[in-house]
C-alpha cells in the first residue's frame, strides 16, 4: 500500500511539473499580439515588455538576427522602407507547451501588399510564424521568432 501512495504521489508530483495555468496561456498570447501590434504600428519602442533580451528573429528572406537591439535595428529599417505602411492580420494561433516556462506558438498571418528587396511583390500574402517564448522573472517574453512565407501551390 506505501508503495501504491508513493508511486501515486510521484506521478501527481511529476505531473504537476509540466502543468500550466489558463492565465500562462493568455500571457504567452499576449506578448505575441503584442508583438503584432507593434509591426501594424511600425513601433517597437516597447519591445522590452514582450521579448528577452538575446531576442533572435529569423526572416522570411532567410536573414538570422541575434539580440533584441540588432532585431530592433533590423525592424526599424525594414518598416520605415518596404514594410512601411504594412499591415498584418492574425488569421490562426496555436500555443502548445514545452514546458512551465516554454511556449511554442505558430501564427498564421496575412500581410497587405508590399514589394521586398529581391523584388517580389508580395500582395494578400500568408506567411507562419513560429515564436518560441519563454517565462523570465514571472514575465511571458518573446525568445525566437522565424516568418515564413506561404507559397501557394501552382496550378
Amino acid at each position: 500500500m506505501k508503495i501504491l501512495i508513493s508511486a501515486v504521489v510521484s506521478v501527481v508530483f511529476i505531473g504537476g511539473l509540466f502543468v500550466y495555468l489558463p492565465s500562462d496561456e493568455e500571457e504567452v498570447r499576449q506578448a505575441v499580439q503584442s508583438f503584432h501590434a507593434a509591426f501594424n504600428q511600425h513601433d517597437f519602442k516597447s519591445a522590452e515588455e514582450y521579448t528577452t533580451e538575446d531576442w533572435n528573429h529569423i526572416n522570411p528572406l532567410g536573414g538570422w538576427t541575434r539580440g533584441r537591439d540588432a532585431v530592433l535595428k533590423e525592424l526599424k529599417e525594414v518598416h520605415s522602407t518596404f514594410l512601411k505602411g504594412v499591415s498584418a492580420t492574425i488569421e490562426d494561433t496555436s500555443v502548445r507547451f514545452a514546458s512551465r516556462d516554454v511556449a511554442v506558438v505558430t501564427v498564421i498571418n496575412r500581410s497587405s501588399t508590399f514589394t521586398t528587396p529581391d523584388g517580389a511583390k508580395h500582395e494578400n500574402e500568408q506567411s507562419i510564424r513560429t515564436f518560441v517564448v519563454v517565462k523570465r522573472s514571472g514575465r511571458w517574453l518573446i525568445m525566437q521568432d522565424q516568418n515564413t512565407f506561404i507559397i501557394p501551390p501552382s496550378k
